[in-house]
């Protein structure tokens, strides 16, 4: 700052040298009691300049921008108004200063006039002496210009009050202390852009800026904006004067993009319209921000239609009473030679041939912003001279900091409006129409974004004119997936992606996570493609289910059964019948079957740890127990008919040391060290089948079939053993049939548990525990009525074969038979 205060000095004694005081006063001049500036964009230059020294640029020979004139002819008006209102600042003029500021930074000699002191600038060391007689600066329009300036003015905290620049750095109050705008920043025109994507959504867009301080400060705004939503930015691209708009174009059919945000300047806007029309671009929609959305312009140039639709964020439309008279007089009023009213470099329009009914035509943009922004500082102005009836104070001392506290509490209404700042110096009032460029050529409002109290937004779909027929027009990269369907990206960006279907046990929640399908929890299930789980129905065979309450009274019969067997075997007990089934033996086998009927009732009910146990362990233990009987039997029966005669003394060791019990106990010891160990590591449990019925968990016994294997292979062997034993006695005395019946027994156990392990292969419902129970009480029944049932038969109603006679007369023949 201290070397940049001298060179200030020396530029204020140049341009003080150089000053026109002789000519008469132009319409860039008035004089006051207090002075406004302004600067206003009448010309643009449509390319850099180089130059090889400090030069100002002669803004009246560029090109001309009507509705920038318009807004610089509505300063004039609005402070002409205040000049002739009896209650703002009565009896105090205000005068104005006003430059055409074409280029930022080529237009500086107006910018040094207006901080000048009698032409000169100077590092004042008191700052309450020598100051500029400007109170306030109205402008600049673009956000560039008024970084270039803003500067200067910030030193002394003179205030700025832009009426269009919207970039969102203005809003940084320690960078910007003193600038105020009457403009809504680039956030908002983002907000509402942003908004209308949503409601139609559009998801699938491009976004064109310009390559300065505003299009720079949109895009990042936009980028900001739509980060946690579905938008996505397939295309951007900055535009400058070189840009080569037919690449952009041609760039933005090829990525299928129907939706383009132009976020420029009209010039800039303009271009890129023109070159779309030339190209023959069509069914797009185009989104203009503020600045261009009212270009009468463009909305009459020819094949404008058939680009397709353009919708725009505007300035609402404020008619300001008195301006069309203004202009009316005025316009008749401007001098034919205007250059001889030049009074300072760049206070000249060289626009005599205009008419009034061309700048009333003239895109109206920015015109309450104009008309407030100057209305707000007088207002201050009011406020510090301490105006009251008809009269101001004339001893005060306006301070720039003290305009600048005033500015702060603003709080007046215009036109309807109340208007206030907030702490950033943006306005607190005002809304942004929606329009929609119509068949008619004008800008038709079709919605509404208000601010304040709360942000509100509307829009009218019934007043628009699509192109598509109709139809609102569809900007997506990849249509929306089906329900139950997770997004699969392709590529970097998140509206492209492919659909794949969740499978079963799986669901999508779009909310949370679109792009996984999440597994459902063990007590639900889903079909393919679903977005929530369903409970699983909870199956399993209570104690009163009919099959279960049959199975049980089957094995209450069976036990009643076996105990009126063991009680006839036992008043019989000396008899041949009895004694050639087994004798003691017999007791055994029918104490094990009535130890193994507990097993079919723990099949029902909700298994638990001690139900599951129960279930295999006494089965296991005690039906082994049957089958090493029955190979003892069927053994003894082959040793009595076959062995003893060929091997006598096998007969007699067998006889001496009672080795049927041996082998009995051992295999009892065996199978019960064995059940137990695999019991005690792979102990059976509670398990939720759920893999063969999704909808269903079925309440089952989870037994380790390789663990258990051990406990099956005993009972297994002695069943193929007593099958040959007794399959070997088939051709004893036809009358003497214990073989036969053993055979005949062992036949229904194997078929028996074929059909049960053939239907657990192809079903695992809830009757697959009634089935499993059936196969044990089979079991259990088929020795039971095919061999001890015979026999009680015989001592009940055959008692005459029940004989000592009877049997040995039997075993006479056969040997006898043997013998021949």
């Amino acid at each position: 700052m201290s070397h940049f205060l001298p060179a200030l000095w020396v530029l204020g004694f140049f341009l003080h040298g150089i000053t026109k005081s002789t000519l008469r006063p132009s319409e860039f001049h008035l004089k006051g009691d207090y002075l406004l500036g302004g600067l206003f964009d009448i010309h643009y230059v449509s390319s850099s300049r180089y130059q090889r020294r400090p030069e100002a640029i002669d803004c009246s020979r560029e090109i001309f921008l009507l509705p920038n004139y318009r807004r610089f002819q509505l300063m004039r008006f609005t402070v002409e108004e205040i000049n002739n209102s009896t209650t703002l600042l009565p009896n105090v003029s205000l005068g104005y200063e006003i430059f055409d500021i074409c280029l930022d930074t080529l237009s500086l000699p107006g910018i040094f006039k207006l901080i000048s002191v009698n032409g000169s600038i100077q590092p004042w060391p008191d700052p309450s002496k020598n100051r500029s007689k400007i109170v306030a600066l109205v402008g600049p329009f673009t956000s560039t210009q008024s970084m270039t300036v803003a500067p200067l003015f910030m030193m002394d905290h003179t205030p700025m009050v832009s009426y269009g620049s919207s970039a969102s750095v203005f809003s940084e109050k320690l960078k910007y202390p003193s600038f105020f705008r009457t403009v809504h920043p680039n956030k908002d025109t983002i907000n509402v852009i942003v908004a209308i994507f949503q409601h139609f959504n559009w998801r699938w867009v491009a976004f064109l800026y310009s390559n300065n301080d505003f299009g720079i400060d949109g895009l990042e705004r936009f980028i900001e904006r739509i980060k946690n939503t579905d938008i996505c930015l397939a295309y951007t691209k900055a535009l400058s004067e070189n840009t080569d708009l037919s690449q952009i174009l041609k760039q933005i059919d090829a990525d299928n993009i129907h939706v383009i945000v132009v976020f420029a300047p009209k010039i800039y806007a303009e271009a890129v319209i023109k070159t779309a029309i030339q190209l023959k671009v069509i069914n797009k929609v185009w989104i203009a921000d503020d600045g261009w959305s009212l270009n009468k312009v463009l909305q009459k140039m020819e094949g404008i239609k058939h680009i397709g639709t353009v919708l725009g964020v505007a300035q609402p439309l404020v008619t300001i009473p008195g301006f069309h008279d203004f202009i009316n007089f005025t316009q008749g009023q401007v001098p034919k030679a205007d250059s001889e009213q030049q009074t300072f470099c760049n206070q000249v329009c060289n626009c005599r041939n205009l008419t009034a009914e061309d700048i009333l035509a003239a895109d109206p943009s920015f015109s309450f912003p104009v008309y407030s922004a100057v209305h707000a500082v007088a207002h201050a102005l009011h406020n510090i001279l301490e105006c009251g009836t008809g009269r101001c104070k004339d001893n005060i001392s306006v301070q720039p900091l003290r305009m600048l506290d005033e500015l702060k509490k603003s709080n007046f209404t215009l036109l309807n409006q109340s208007v206030q700042f907030n702490k950033n110096g943006d306005p607190r009032f005002g809304q942004l129409s929606v329009v929609f460029w119509n068949q008619s050529g004008d800008a038709q409002e079709v919605g509404f974004y208000h601010f304040s109290p709360s942000p509100t937004f509307f829009i009218n779909d019934t007043l628009i004119q699509w192109h598509t027929d109709g139809e609102v027009p569809i900007a997506l990269c990849s249509p929306e997936c089906p329900t139950g369907y997770a997004k699969k990206l392709i590529g970097i960006h998140e509206c492209c992606f492919r659909c794949e279907m969740c499978p079963n046990e799986t669901y999508l929640n779009i909310t949370d996570d679109p792009y996984n399908c999440i597994n459902c929890k063990g007590t639900e299930w889903s079909p393919a493609g679903s977005a929530l789980c369903h409970p699983r129905l909870v199956e399993y065979v209570p104690f009163t289910d009919s099959r279960a309450i049959l199975l049980m009274v089957g094995t209450l019969i069976l036990v009643g059964l076996i105990l009126a067997v063991s009680f006839l075997f036992a008043i019989n007990y000396n008899t041949p019948v009895v004694r050639s089934a087994g004798g003691p033996m017999c007791f055994l086998i029918l104490g094990c079957l009535t130890l193994c009927c507990p097993s079919v009732f723990f099949y029902f009910g909700r298994p638990t740890n001690a139900s599951c146990y129960l279930r295999y362990f006494p089965f296991l233990l005690f039906y082994t127990v049957c089958l090493a009987c029955f190979v003892v039997r069927s053994f003894q029966i082959v040793c009595i008919f076959k062995i003893a005669a060929k091997f006598p003394k096998l007969q007699s060791w067998w006889i001496k040391y009672h080795a049927q019990w041996l082998l009995i106990n051992g295999t009892f010891l065996i199978q019960a060290l064995l059940v137990l160990l695999s019991f005690s590591f792979y102990p059976p449990r509670p398990y939720n089948e759920t893999s063969w019925y999704p909808d269903q968990i079925v309440l089952s016994c989870d037994l380790n079939l390789t663990a258990a294997s051990c406990s099956f292979f005993i009972p297994s062997l002695l069943c193929c053993l007593c099958f040959n034993f007794s399959y070997m006695g088939k051709d004893l005395p036809k009358n003497y049939n214990e073989a036969k019946a053993i055979t005949f027994c062992l036949l229904l156990l194997i078929f028996t548990w074929i059909l049960f392990v053939t239907e657990y292969l192809l079903y695992r419902g809830k009757y697959i525990h009634t089935l499993n129970a059936l196969a044990v009480l089979s079991s259990l029944y088929s020795f039971l009525l095919w061999y001890f049932l015979p026999k009680c038969y015989i001592m009940i109603f055959q008692s005459h074969k029940n004989t000592q006679k009877y049997f040995q007369g039997l075993i006479q023949n056969y040997t006898k038979t043997i013998s021949q």
